[in-house]
């Protein structure tokens, strides 16, 4: 009788144990916001949202950021007050739920954009997430994304040019990382930010030169005069003077005598 009331006792106390632990479903929303700009979306391939426990390093979820860049106005235009949300329904995000049965140190690591890899930066948050309590009020779990995506068009990496000494044109797409397009008076203004080729040969700068708006959305040219037979890097940057705000991207060519 002792021995079959023990049994009960144990499976009580093993149901009660159970219960106490049992995990809740917690749902989280996580938001990337281009610096200076607005959301990382579909548009730019998405941003690479990593969740983990970071304290153990266990993997928890993992996705795309979807949706649109979210609303110019609302964004950029409208003045903020210190809790207001600047996400709309159709911003891009990614939502994900967590069974948790504790209270757990979350870091959520955001690496993009996916589309322009040579451009992708990577930001990570930490934050105690407790069962049940989710995280989706307001934008949700908001990371900001620095950099611009520069992307080099010409001349294509690793082409020869023949006739040296010789003038080298350089052409770049520069943008914000959400994709947002740069011009002259915009509202990403190409007057504010600076934009360089610097050119290389074996390890020492022989060029550093300002690029000129191009005349279409978002393209940037310099011409990299008198260069001599070798091989060159150019190394072309965005930086942003108000607020620190860089990217850059490279390309290599060769320039061969005349034969």
């Amino acid at each position: 009788m002792l021995r079959a009331f023990g049994v009960v006792v144990l499976a009580l106390a093993s149901l009660v144990g159970g219960s106490a632990t049992r995990a809740e479903p917690t749902h989280l929303e996580v938001r990337v916001l281009s610096k200076g700009a607005k959301f990382v979306g579909t548009s730019m391939g998405g941003v690479l949202i990593t969740i983990r426990d970071a304290d153990t390093g266990e993997l928890l979820a993992e996705g795309a950021t979807a949706g649109s860049t979210g609303d110019t106005d609302r964004i950029m235009k409208t003045p903020q007050t210190r809790h207001a949300s600047v996400a709309t329904q159709d911003a891009a995000v990614f939502r994900t739920t967590l069974e948790l049965a504790r209270p757990r140190r979350l870091e959520v690591s955001a690496l993009g954009p996916l589309a322009q890899r040579q451009a992708a930066n990577r930001v990570t948050s930490t934050m105690w997430v407790v069962p049940g309590k989710h995280v989706v009020g307001g934008d949700g779990w908001l990371l900001e994304l620095p950099g611009f995506v520069v992307d080099v068009l010409a001349p294509a990496a690793h082409v020869r040019l023949q006739g040296a000494p010789r003038t080298v044109a350089i052409r770049a797409n520069v943008v914000m990382m959400c994709g947002c397009p740069i011009e002259p008076g915009g509202l990403w203004d190409a007057d504010r930010f600076e934009v360089r080729a610097v050119a290389s040969r074996g390890g020492a700068k022989v060029r550093d030169v300002a690029m000129r708006y191009a005349g279409e959305a978002s393209q940037f040219e310099a011409d990299l005069a008198d260069l001599e037979p070798g091989t060159y890097e150019v190394l072309v940057y965005a930086h942003d003077p108000a607020n620190g705000n860089t990217g850059l991207d490279r390309t290599t060519f060769m320039v061969e005598a005349a034969r």
